[in-house]
């Protein structure tokens, strides 16, 4: 494991190393309210969510995945998860070249709250000033206008739509299918403007 855990901390929330003792308070988080998970696989037992840490941890161990239980600030309770994911590693870097933020999920009480917001900040100043990456890509589901609209909203440039690209997941996707997922990316020289962006929004 070239990337040790590290903790991202904001006001609103604290992104954590993921760990299997995260497991009860993301069943919790995940049953509250699953009707906005019609494009992202979120597990709602405990067995299913043992599964789901265990091969996020596996995929870490091979340098694949950063993953993050999203904890609230406020009281400490575990309300999601998001990671760094497909990093690039070149030649002579010691740190990742290129990542993609995704794989995130929230409860459905902390949507449209501060936290995904200063999550994205978190994740992205880690990306650019510590492992001073040159891109790090989002990407969703084409169908998903909700999603598409948050990302456009926190700066992301959009690339194109890349057909068949990945498993489709969700309620609203059928077993054994592959969506067409919507590409957006943020470069180094757009991460001042998108910074100031995503700090502003905080402060509304």
């Amino acid at each position: 494991m070239r990337i040790e855990p590290f903790t991202l901390t904001g006001r609103h929330v604290r992104l954590e190393p993921l760990a299997v003792a995260h497991v009860p308070a993301l069943v919790a988080a995940a049953q509250a309210d699953s009707t906005t998970y019609g494009f992202t696989s979120v597990p709602h037992d405990v067995a299913a969510m043992t599964a789901y840490v265990e091969g996020l941890l596996a995929d870490a161990a091979r340098d694949a995945v950063v993953p993050f239980a999203q904890v609230r600030a406020g009281d400490g309770v575990p309300v999601g998860c998001t990671r760094f994911m497909n990093l690039v590693w070149w030649p002579a870097r010691l740190t990742p070249a290129e990542a993609e933020v995704g794989g995130t999920w929230l409860a459905a009480a902390a949507q449209r709250t501060p936290i995904n917001t200063e999550a994205k900040l978190l994740l992205l100043r880690h990306a650019f000033e510590v492992w001073q990456v040159g891109r790090v890509a989002i990407c969703t589901d084409a169908r998903n206008e909700r999603s598409r609209i948050a990302i456009e909203r926190i700066g992301a440039t959009f690339e194109g739509v890349l057909r068949s690209h990945r498993p489709a997941t969700g309620h609203l996707s059928t077993a054994h299918t592959l969506r067409d997922s919507a590409m957006y990316s943020i470069i180094a020289e757009e991460w001042p403007r998108v910074r100031d962006l995503l700090q502003a929004r905080l402060t509304q």
